[in-house]
């Protein structure tokens, strides 16, 4: 069975507006509450957005278990526990099992660009630690490797709980080749909000969200429009979204979609650098398409 189907938002972490920008948990705690209050069907927490990779580890761990106690099974929780070094990958995997994640997401190993074998060994050593279900994540415009569509299906052929991958390649072509190499048996997640409708065309279950955290109810709305058949207007939800898609990625993501969930009043604050506050022309462009859309006043 898949961990969900429907809008998992990649969730912010609210940080404090002291020196060391500490974390919010009072404004995660009504964060957490407000997705699950509006439609949210998973919560991935400390992927990219939740901008894990400014975090130590006591830090990621910490907001990990926060995240899954507050949940208190109210809807499945993703942990981000992915490494470019697969004994640290390991450690997380099996820490965030223990306290309670329903599933894990791991993202190819960065930087070092690990080869095809590699990338193969890294997941296959991650799954024989864990007995939850993991599922992959290929972003190759972030890690530098791009998870081969025989290599997912390898990974997913010999371990039992590698259960799917998060595509946010952008390459339709080789998402279609994956479904075609495993026979559709991945639980397909569109990790690129432009891209939802389609992926879903090809076997997808939904989308891994940044556009989730302040349109919670749209994301999941589109998705269950084509679940239940009504292809057009998921599709038409898909094209209204396009204005706020672009400037939620107008600056490097996660920038955007914090200034916007401040705009709707959750306090959650500046990106730690080396990332930074979003210029005041773009902040301006997106506060009129979020009036424009209705999520705020």
């Amino acid at each position: 069975m898949a961990v969900f189907r429907g809008s998992a938002v990649a969730i912010v972490t609210p940080f404090r507006n002291d020196a060391d920008q500490t974390i919010n948990y009072d404004a995660f705690a009504d964060f957490i509450d407000f997705q699950i209050d509006n439609g949210t069907d998973a919560i991935v927490v400390c992927g990219s957005t939740g901008e894990a990779a400014t975090m130590t580890e006591r830090e990621h761990m910490e907001v990990v278990k926060f995240c899954i106690e507050h949940t208190k099974k109210r809807v499945p929780v993703i942990a981000g526990t992915g490494s470019n070094c697969t004994k640290t990958a390991i450690a997380l995997s099996k820490e965030a099992e223990q306290d309670g994640a329903d599933a894990l997401l791991l993202v190819a190993p960065y930087y070092n660009k690990g080869t095809q074998d590699g990338l193969y060994q890294h997941y296959k050593a991650i799954s024989d630690a864990t007995k939850i279900p993991n599922i992959m994540y290929n972003v190759p415009s972030r890690t530098g490797c791009n998870i081969l569509p025989e290599t997912a299906a390898r990974i997913v052929k010999d371990c039992a709980n590698v259960a799917g991958i998060k595509e946010a390649s952008g390459n339709i072509s080789q998402i279609v080749k994956l479904m075609s190499l495993t026979d559709g048996n991945i639980d397909l997640y569109s990790g690129n909000d432009d891209q939802v409708v389609p992926i879903m065309s090809m076997g997808g279950l939904g989308v891994i969200s940044v556009v989730a955290n302040i349109a919670p109810q749209m994301m999941h709305d589109m998705c269950y429009k084509f679940f239940e058949g009504d292809v057009k207007g998921s599709a038409a939800d898909q094209r209204k979204m396009e204005s706020l898609f672009e400037l939620l990625f107008c600056e490097v993501n996660p920038i955007p979609v914090k200034k916007a969930v401040d705009m709707m009043g959750f306090e959650a604050g500046t990106p730690r650098l080396p990332l930074t506050e979003m210029t005041e022309g773009n902040a301006v462009r997106l506060r009129q398409e979020m009036i424009s859309m209705g999520i705020i006043k």
